[in-house]
């Protein structure tokens, strides 16, 4: 045989070779895609094994990507959760977060400031008595004038600051009784209005309102950094030291709908942060991109107001009998939620 027909019958070979291996490739191809879809189907319409070991048909099967959304269940009261800095949710996230509703009828509202003696408490003539005294948040949020009815509250976020004979500095409202300091006009506060829970609003705002009716529950605060929604970077405002170096925030914000925001963000907080480029401390100019995450990914509204709390020594947080959150400086006022009939 000669050189040229040795090659050609190679040539053929490998051929027939390669289409026949493209052949069984895309059978198998094919074979897998259905495969797939059978498994799909089946997972669709099959439950888990029961005991007997038979398969049930589901019934209720929900829609895959089913997304939570508290903001869209017209019974959505309160939800913890933990967020990075895009207000995605992160089991090891950086920021400890509480969303609530103030028109639920399963909460209630109170505010707590440091006191030597029962809060509302009069002397002989009828006038509030107001002898403070400086508490760390775990004290504050321990003594028995951080009961409501007899009952603990399930949320507690550290407010106002404190000047130095220990008073709290801007406006706190307790129940429709005054706590406040020297700079209640100039500052900020944010407060829960009173009248039943349908009424119940939202405000952040310098100053009492004008409505009665909202000066019910508020605390003091300062570094208003949404007004009327438009965001504003306030570390010129804050001054070096607030803006760069006491990075623990405590802050809290209203959405268009109504709804709060309370976020406490600490590096020293939880052991199980780990740091990251979205997972890291809170400087001004991303204030606007964690909250409005959280707000966008829970259905919330678009942030309308906001402001921070006291920030450095003094940011903490409580839920549900754990505390996140604690730091040793003397605060001046807590926000305080209850759960009814818990």
């Amino acid at each position: 045989m000669s050189y040229r027909k040795i090659l050609r019958s190679l040539f053929i070979l490998t051929f027939i070779f390669g289409v026949s291996s493209g052949c069984e490739s895309y059978n198998s191809d094919l074979s897998n895609q259905n495969t797939d879809k059978n498994i799909d189907i089946d997972k669709s319409k099959l439950s888990n094994e029961s005991n007997s070991g038979k398969l049930v048909e589901k019934s209720d099967t929900k829609p895959k990507n089913n997304k939570n959304c508290p903001g869209e269940n017209t019974n959505f009261s309160l939800e913890f959760l933990k967020t990075n800095n895009l207000g995605e949710s992160d089991k090891s996230g950086i920021n400890h977060v509480i969303i609530f509703n103030p028109k639920s009828d399963k909460l209630d509202f109170k505010v707590n400031v440091g006191l030597v003696h029962t809060i509302y408490k009069k002397d002989n003539n009828g006038k509030t008595l107001k002898e403070y005294v400086p508490k760390i948040f775990s004290e504050i949020i321990a003594d028995e004038n951080s009961k409501l009815n007899g009952k603990a509250p399930v949320v507690a976020i550290n407010a106002d600051y404190i000047d130095t004979i220990n008073k709290p500095q801007g406006l706190n409202i307790s129940r429709g009784i005054e706590y406040s300091g020297d700079f209640k006009t100039k500052r900020s506060s944010f407060g829960i209005s009173a009248g039943n829970p349908s009424q119940r609003q939202a405000t952040i705002q310098t100053g009492r309102r004008k409505k009665d009716i909202l000066n019910y529950n508020l605390v003091g605060g300062n570094g208003r950094f949404y007004k009327n929604g438009i965001f504003k970077d306030i570390c010129d405002d804050l001054g070096e030291f607030a803006c760069k170096q006491a990075t623990n925030r405590s802050m809290v914000a209203v959405t268009t709908s109504g709804y709060v925001i309370l976020l406490v963000n600490d590096t020293k907080a939880d052991s199980e942060i780990s740091i990251s480029e979205n997972n890291r401390e809170l400087l001004p100019d991303i204030f606007d991109d964690v909250l409005e995450g959280i707000a966008r990914n829970n259905c919330l509204g678009k942030i309308q107001d906001a402001m921070l709390f006291d920030g450095g020594m003094s940011p903490g947080l409580h839920y549900n009998n754990k505390t996140y959150v604690q730091n040793p400086g003397a605060i001046g006022s807590v926000f305080l939620i209850y759960k009814k009939g818990s």
